[in-house]
């Protein structure tokens, strides 16, 4: 595994860390990295974003992991995109995809099912479990789902409902870091 590639995930795990601790280190040691190796890919990774002398985040992320596995059209309602996907060792079923708009800017960057990859069957609230499933997949299964804003650009939520294996309905919301589920609870009340 080539250590940019290594160091991409390292940035992947350290913002799940806030959420899922356990399951971060877990994949680390997996990884053979310590704590410490981990903090410094992210302060590598973040000291290249902030750079006066910085690459834009379609060339970044090209530098960083090489040429994508796959570039698609795509359309998002009438504009005109790629979806570039990168495979990445940590998870292989799924697939780091950025999509680039035709001017350039990276309009969106996140974990996605990788191509004929089976994905989780999520029909109650047991069955989203921790790192298991994207947002798209949670919104796909549980319409309508309404997007929450996230804590930070690369976090997002989800508000929805779900039933649970008795088939009780809950309204729930589900946060995700780069696009992968990392906890769901139940919704708070309006004006809580």
């Amino acid at each position: 595994m080539g250590g940019v590639t290594l160091d991409f995930q390292l940035v992947l795990l350290r913002r799940m860390a806030d959420h899922q601790p356990e399951l971060v280190d877990e994949a680390r040691r997996t990884l053979g990295v310590s704590v410490g190796e981990m903090r410094e890919a992210n302060k590598r990774w973040q000291a290249m974003v902030r750079s006066p002398r910085a690459r834009g985040a379609a060339a970044r992320y090209r530098s960083v992991l090489g040429e994508p596995e796959s570039v698609e059209p795509r359309t998002l309602g009438d504009v005109d995109c790629e979806a570039r996907r990168w495979a990445l060792p940590l998870w292989p079923g799924l697939r780091f995809e950025v999509l680039v708009g035709p001017d350039g800017a990276v309009w969106n960057e996140w974990l996605v099912r990788a191509p004929g990859a089976a994905a989780p069957a999520l029909r109650t609230v047991e069955d989203l479990a921790p790192w298991s499933c994207t947002v798209d997949e949670v919104a796909r299964a549980f319409p309508p789902a309404r997007p929450l804003e996230g804590t930070a650009p690369t976090r997002w939520g989800l508000a929805f409902t779900a039933p649970d294996r008795d088939g009780v309905p809950h309204e729930m919301v589900a946060e995700f870091t780069w696009g992968l589920l990392q906890r769901t609870g139940a919704a708070r009340p309006r004006g809580s």
